[in-house]
Protein backbone atom coordinates (compact mmCIF):
# COMPACT_ATOMS: atom_id res chain seq x y z
CA UNK A 1 0.00 0.00 0.00
CA UNK A 2 1.21 3.20 -0.99
CA UNK A 3 0.80 6.48 1.77
CA UNK A 4 -2.15 9.01 1.22
CA UNK A 5 -0.17 11.64 2.09
CA UNK A 6 2.84 11.16 0.10
CA UNK A 7 2.60 8.38 -2.14
CA UNK A 8 5.82 6.48 -0.86
CA UNK A 9 5.32 2.99 0.09
CA UNK A 10 3.87 2.10 3.49
CA UNK A 11 5.36 -0.43 5.77
CA UNK A 12 4.05 -3.07 8.42
CA UNK A 13 5.95 -3.08 11.68
CA UNK A 14 5.75 -5.80 13.71
CA UNK A 15 2.96 -6.69 16.24
CA UNK A 16 1.36 -2.94 15.16
CA UNK A 17 -2.16 -2.50 14.08
CA UNK A 18 -0.92 0.30 11.23
CA UNK A 19 1.05 1.07 8.52
CA UNK A 20 3.76 3.47 8.56
CA UNK A 21 5.35 5.48 5.94
CA UNK A 22 9.11 5.52 5.76
CA UNK A 23 9.12 8.73 4.53
CA UNK A 24 6.72 11.00 5.64
CA UNK A 25 6.17 9.24 8.91
CA UNK A 26 2.36 9.33 8.52
CA UNK A 27 0.31 6.41 10.48
CA UNK A 28 -2.79 4.47 8.57
CA UNK A 29 -5.25 2.51 10.46
CA UNK A 30 -7.14 0.22 8.09
CA UNK A 31 -11.15 0.67 8.90
CA UNK A 32 -12.47 -2.41 10.80
CA UNK A 33 -14.54 -4.31 8.44
CA UNK A 34 -17.68 -6.18 10.48
CA UNK A 35 -15.86 -8.70 11.96
CA UNK A 36 -14.05 -6.35 14.17
CA UNK A 37 -10.71 -6.78 12.13
CA UNK A 38 -8.13 -4.41 10.37
CA UNK A 39 -6.91 -6.07 7.44
CA UNK A 40 -3.54 -5.02 6.98
CA UNK A 41 -2.77 -6.36 3.42
CA UNK A 42 0.24 -7.99 4.19
CA UNK A 43 0.48 -11.78 2.94
CA UNK A 44 1.52 -14.34 4.44
CA UNK A 45 3.23 -17.50 3.16
CA UNK A 46 0.27 -19.58 4.63
CA UNK A 47 -2.96 -20.67 3.18
CA UNK A 48 -6.67 -20.81 4.63
CA UNK A 49 -7.37 -24.52 5.74
CA UNK A 50 -10.61 -24.38 4.10
CA UNK A 51 -10.70 -22.15 1.32
CA UNK A 52 -6.65 -22.18 0.27
CA UNK A 53 -6.78 -18.26 0.13
CA UNK A 54 -3.23 -17.22 1.45
CA UNK A 55 -3.87 -15.80 5.03
CA UNK A 56 -3.17 -12.08 5.56
CA UNK A 57 -1.92 -10.03 8.41
CA UNK A 58 -4.91 -8.58 9.96
CA UNK A 59 -5.38 -7.28 13.74
CA UNK A 60 -7.84 -7.45 16.49
CA UNK A 61 -8.14 -5.35 19.49
CA UNK A 62 -5.12 -4.38 18.45
CA UNK A 63 -3.57 -8.28 18.65
CA UNK A 64 -2.24 -9.52 15.57
CA UNK A 65 -3.90 -12.23 13.76
CA UNK A 66 -3.63 -14.30 10.65
CA UNK A 67 -7.38 -13.66 8.42
CA UNK A 68 -8.98 -15.30 5.58
CA UNK A 69 -10.50 -13.11 3.40
CA UNK A 70 -12.12 -15.56 1.42
CA UNK A 71 -13.67 -17.51 4.21
CA UNK A 72 -13.28 -14.90 7.15
CA UNK A 73 -11.29 -17.76 9.25
CA UNK A 74 -8.87 -16.62 11.60
CA UNK A 75 -5.50 -18.17 12.76
CA UNK A 76 -4.51 -17.05 16.16
CA UNK A 77 -1.56 -17.85 18.35
CA UNK A 78 -2.93 -19.46 21.82
CA UNK A 79 -1.18 -16.91 23.54
CA UNK A 80 -3.20 -14.25 21.81
CA UNK A 81 -6.09 -15.99 21.33
CA UNK A 82 -6.41 -15.54 24.97
CA UNK A 83 -5.60 -11.82 24.76
CA UNK A 84 -8.11 -11.20 22.39
CA UNK A 85 -11.02 -13.06 24.36
CA UNK A 86 -9.89 -10.98 27.91
CA UNK A 87 -10.23 -7.57 25.73
CA UNK A 88 -13.40 -8.01 23.81
CA UNK A 89 -15.43 -9.11 26.85
CA UNK A 90 -13.31 -5.98 28.82
CA UNK A 91 -14.79 -3.62 26.32
CA UNK A 92 -18.07 -5.36 26.00
CA UNK A 93 -21.03 -5.36 23.57
CA UNK A 94 -23.54 -7.79 25.92
CA UNK A 95 -24.14 -11.49 25.70
CA UNK A 96 -25.91 -12.87 23.10
CA UNK A 97 -28.05 -15.59 23.04
CA UNK A 98 -25.71 -18.76 21.70
CA UNK A 99 -26.68 -21.47 18.91
CA UNK A 100 -26.06 -24.99 19.72
CA UNK A 101 -23.01 -26.57 17.85
CA UNK A 102 -22.85 -28.38 14.76
CA UNK A 103 -21.95 -31.79 16.32
CA UNK A 104 -20.98 -32.19 12.06
CA UNK A 105 -18.15 -29.98 12.69
CA UNK A 106 -16.31 -32.61 14.82
CA UNK A 107 -16.05 -34.60 11.83
CA UNK A 108 -13.90 -31.89 9.88
CA UNK A 109 -10.36 -32.86 9.10
CA UNK A 110 -7.98 -30.14 8.39
CA UNK A 111 -4.37 -29.54 8.19
CA UNK A 112 -2.37 -26.55 10.18
CA UNK A 113 -1.59 -24.00 8.04
CA UNK A 114 1.98 -23.62 9.66
CA UNK A 115 3.53 -27.00 10.08
CA UNK A 116 0.38 -29.22 7.48
CA UNK A 117 -0.14 -31.77 10.38
CA UNK A 118 -3.96 -32.77 10.95
CA UNK A 119 -5.34 -29.97 13.67
CA UNK A 120 -7.40 -31.44 16.63
CA UNK A 121 -11.22 -30.45 16.20
CA UNK A 122 -12.88 -30.26 19.46
CA UNK A 123 -15.20 -28.15 21.30
CA UNK A 124 -14.06 -25.03 22.70
CA UNK A 125 -13.76 -25.60 26.63
CA UNK A 126 -14.84 -22.11 27.55
CA UNK A 127 -18.11 -20.95 27.07
CA UNK A 128 -19.70 -19.90 23.11
CA UNK A 129 -20.94 -23.49 22.10
CA UNK A 130 -18.31 -23.14 19.20
CA UNK A 131 -15.99 -26.17 16.97
CA UNK A 132 -12.30 -25.29 16.92
CA UNK A 133 -9.92 -26.77 15.59
CA UNK A 134 -6.14 -26.53 17.50
CA UNK A 135 -2.70 -27.50 16.63
CA UNK A 136 -0.63 -28.15 19.83
CA UNK A 137 2.79 -28.36 17.97
CA UNK A 138 2.54 -24.95 16.94
CA UNK A 139 0.32 -23.33 19.38
CA UNK A 140 -2.13 -22.34 16.85
CA UNK A 141 -6.35 -22.19 16.92
CA UNK A 142 -8.20 -21.75 13.46
CA UNK A 143 -11.75 -20.06 14.34
CA UNK A 144 -14.46 -19.90 11.53
CA UNK A 145 -15.92 -16.96 10.66
CA UNK A 146 -18.32 -15.58 14.08
CA UNK A 147 -16.81 -18.16 16.34
CA UNK A 148 -14.60 -15.70 17.87
CA UNK A 149 -17.94 -13.03 18.29
CA UNK A 150 -19.62 -16.17 20.06
CA UNK A 151 -16.80 -16.88 22.58
CA UNK A 152 -16.04 -12.99 23.06
CA UNK A 153 -20.21 -12.60 23.36
CA UNK A 154 -21.21 -16.05 25.68
CA UNK A 155 -22.50 -16.13 28.78
CA UNK A 156 -19.91 -16.99 31.27
CA UNK A 157 -20.84 -18.90 34.90
CA UNK A 158 -17.31 -18.32 35.95
CA UNK A 159 -17.92 -14.58 35.87
CA UNK A 160 -20.86 -14.48 36.87
CA UNK A 161 -20.41 -16.47 40.11
CA UNK A 162 -17.29 -14.18 41.18
CA UNK A 163 -19.60 -10.69 40.51
CA UNK A 164 -21.79 -12.19 43.28
CA UNK A 165 -19.05 -13.42 45.78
Amino acid sequence: MNCPSCGAPMRLKPDEDSLTCDFCHSVYFPEKNDDGVRVLGEQSDQVCPLCKTPLTQAAIVKMRILYCTGCRGMLIAMPTFEGIVEEMRAIGAGTVVQPVADKGDLQRRIDCPHCHKRMDTHFYAGPGNVVVDSCSDCGLIWLDRGDLMHIAHAPDERLASNEWE
